[in-house]
């Protein structure tokens, strides 16, 4: 099956089975080995892409799910100021510890800073609740977060 879909701003075709997973096809077939698959089963995180500007977990996702959407991976954060504002708080707030969820984690933070809106510390941890980290604790990245909302929003 032919499915077209914009890829990190690229158009994108991918000719294949449409039930392969989009963990599947981003890592193995399109080389983006940004976003990792920590449980398969939808409950870390590890592996939030966005689809339409909404976080989405590419674990649970399927290739047929792709056609005719928007999609970001974490490669594509430093195309944007936002992506690059998240960037350099999570290194600046020492948000990172192993880094295996922080792809995931930077990219729902990602939907967060485009609400363009400031937002509390609980709403960024209820942002960020589907994304496990079993390093850092959250409050150095809810500091990332909340610094980089803050600078993208000008609050």
């Amino acid at each position: 099956m032919k499915i077209i879909f914009h890829l990190n701003g690229l158009s994108t075709e991918y000719d294949g089975s449409p039930d392969r997973r989009v963990i599947d096809l981003l890592r193995e077939d399109l080389g983006l080995t940004g976003s990792k698959e920590g449980c398969g089963t939808g409950e870390c995180g590890a592996c939030t892409i966005l689809v339409d500007g909404l976080p989405r977990l590419a674990c649970l996702m399927l290739a047929a799910q792709l056609e005719g959407r928007q999609v970001e991976t974490v490669e594509a954060l430093q195309q944007t100021a936002e992506g690059r504002a998240l960037m350099t708080a999570f290194s600046e707030e020492g948000a990172v510890q192993c880094g295996y969820c922080i792809p995931g984690m930077e990219m729902a933070s990602l939907a967060l800073v485009r609400q363009n809106e400031p937002l509390s510390r609980e709403q960024i941890r209820e942002g960020l609740s589907g994304n496990l980290c079993r390093c850092t604790g959250y409050v150095k990245i809810v500091d990332a977060v909340e610094r980089a909302v803050q600078e993208c929003c000008e609050v």
